[in-house]
């Protein structure tokens, strides 16, 4: 203690505070990291089901208003100079969520809790697909089902709210939404999703508690969750779906404006303006259009552009006959990474990814795919707009190294602060995963020149949404306008470029963070390569931007440009 004390009395000053601020700041992470995890119906492990559903009434989203607003004006006692640079930086990704939280809260975003994209009783799919590896999971689970009916009355009377102020999605983008809620409700319990986790149970569960617990979930859909289904689907298709805006554009939304201006900063972490954001998109477009020219001849193709994106479109040589087909040709793309990954990546994930297709009730109107930790979502639905040489680029996005790679490199840190393990900014984990497909071209993965056309197609489709997402919610675009962009600039099937379209409408701001965050990669590496020279190492540069988790754009430069002055040097020691 007392060598602890003359330890003490040598350190500066401002070291002094410095480390009592950052005590305080960990304090204040800490405990409302806890409160969050608790609020949201889940517990300790993320990895787990949640015991309960949360709670969305307008009194519980008040509470959680009030209580983050505290948090605010305790993180506006302390000055992030203050602090030591590890943990300003934990300051700067934490305040940005914060802020974005309050943001939300404030606008009522809760009174719109379904889209084109997701919804809330899409979510519930996504947990019954998930791995259920103990018994608490299924008990957990089957308490989710017992609230079932509670938490959509709850939603439905936020939506009727949404609706007397006129924030509703675009009703366009609505239409067959209900097919999914509608499947659940004609059903049977058994065909349910909701049953699904009870299919299959691991062994170590007693089979006198299996049955006792399936027993249960039967009662338990047939009884409550059905007829709850059945509400839903009925105030979906005659009060909700009917009754929703006609026009298009965010900032004809109550405080169109502003609210516009928050997604933009929620989803890009930078503060731009719609025009800006415009202009910066056909300047992209104009660029990758002439790439796209030029990998076009490499294939040689004879004609225009137009024509060869309807020969890509039409051609039965692009693609495959049965679901496997598509599955099996994204699984070998996977291989091929994990071939080449170790030279460009020096730290890799321990966790493991599997190939699956979308489910089949919310394939429709799903994207191409999707991935995550343990999991690469391929869309099998409608393979004639499921080309293969978009599959390459697709599945370097969604798997390895993108997002099934990138979140459990995050999750796995475990140096960093528990938020800092789980949080998900867009900017950042999109522009990853969007830059990993023009890594693709680096690591010999596009096999042909069609496949390399494919990912510069997937490149303008981003580029595409910067354009297309502002002319949507700020100039005023139709969407006929924004069909018509995406399908001559783009080599993406008819079905795609109109539930993209769609997803856009609906989810205004979150299309920009693709290339935008892609940008900030793409220059700060360029930044760097010219600093260091021959001393730039391309594995060290990756693992310094992955060691830092999700964080907001202006964070990642800072971290590039302290990779620079360190001399490219990297966060771990065996990059070379």
């Amino acid at each position: 203690m007392r060598l602890l004390s003359l330890f003490l009395i040598c350190l500066p000053a401002q070291a002094l505070a410095a480390s009592a601020d950052d005590q305080r700041f960990k304090e204040i992470s800490a405990q409302e990291y806890a409160w969050a995890q608790a609020d949201s119906g889940g517990g300790e492990d993320a990895e787990s089901i949640a015991p309960h559903l949360q709670d969305v009434r307008p009194a519980a989203q008040a509470k959680r208003l009030a209580y983050l607003e505290q948090v605010l004006a305790k993180l506006d006692t302390l000055k992030q100079a203050d602090l030591s640079p590890s943990v300003a930086v934990d300051y700067a990704v934490y305040r940005f969520d914060i802020e974005t939280r309050v943001a939300a809260l404030k606008s009522r975003d809760y009174e719109m809790p379904a889209n084109s994209d997701s919804s809330f009783w899409s979510d519930l799919g996504y947990t019954a697909r998930s791995q259920f590896k103990t018994e608490t999971d299924y008990r957990n689970w089957l308490n989710q089902l017992h609230e079932i009916p509670a938490f959509f009355d709850e939603q439905i009377a936020n939506m009727r709210a949404g609706a007397r102020r006129g924030f509703t999605p675009p009703r366009v983008t609505l239409a067959g939404r209900d097919e999914a809620v509608a499947k659940v409700a004609d059903g049977s319990v058994e065909d349910s999703f909701l049953y699904l986790p009870f299919r299959q149970m691991p062994a170590a569960i007693p089979a006198a508690t299996q049955a006792a617990m399936r027993a249960e979930a039967r009662q338990t859909i047939a009884q409550r969750d059905l007829p709850a289904y059945r509400t839903l689907l009925a105030f979906l298709r005659n009060d909700y779906i009917p009754h929703t805006r006609t026009s298009l554009a965010a900032e004809t939304l109550p405080d169109g404006r502003g609210w516009y201006a928050q997604q933009i900063r929620a989803y890009a972490t930078l503060d731009l303006t719609p025009d800006q954001i415009h202009a910066t998109g056909l300047a992209e477009v104009a660029k990758i259009h002439a790439e796209m020219i030029e990998a076009m001849k490499q294939t040689g193709f004879q004609g225009d552009l137009p024509a060869f994106l309807q020969h890509l479109r039409t051609d039965p040589q692009f693609y495959v006959k049965t679901p496997q087909d598509l599955l099996d040709r994204a699984a070998w793309t996977a291989k091929l990474v994990d071939g080449k990954v170790g030279l460009f990546i020096g730290h890799l994930p321990r966790r493991r990814f599997a190939i699956v297709p979308v489910p089949a009730d919310i394939a429709p109107f799903y994207t191409a795919g999707r991935g995550g930790p343990g999991q690469y979502l391929v869309n099998t639905y409608d393979l004639p707009s499921r080309p293969l040489y978009q599959l390459p680029a697709l599945t370097l996005h969604e798997s390895a190294p993108g997002h099934a790679f990138q979140m459990p490199l995050a999750a796995e840190n475990k140096a960093a602060a528990p938020f800092r393990q789980n949080i998900y900014i867009s900017a950042y984990g999109e522009g990853w995963a969007l830059y990993c497909e023009r890594l693709g071209d680096e690591m010999g993965i596009y096999q042909t020149p069609y496949e390399r056309f494919g990912m510069l197609s997937y490149q303008m489709w981003r580029a595409a949404r910067l354009v297309v997402d502002t002319g949507i919610h700020h100039k005023g675009w139709t969407r006929a306008q924004a069909l018509s962009f995406l399908h001559d600039n783009t080599a993406l099937s008819d079905h795609e470029v109109e539930t993209e379209v769609d997803r856009y409408i609906s989810w205004p701001g979150q299309a920009l963070s693709y290339y935008l965050g892609e940008m900030a990669i793409r220059q700060g590496r360029a930044k760097a390569e010219a600093a260091l020279g021959a001393r730039f190492n391309i594995r060290a540069f990756h693992d310094a931007v992955l060691e830092l988790g999700s964080v907001p754009l202006p964070v990642l430069t800072a971290r590039i440009d302290r990779f620079i002055a360190e001399g490219g040097k990297g966060p771990y020691p065996d990059e070379e």
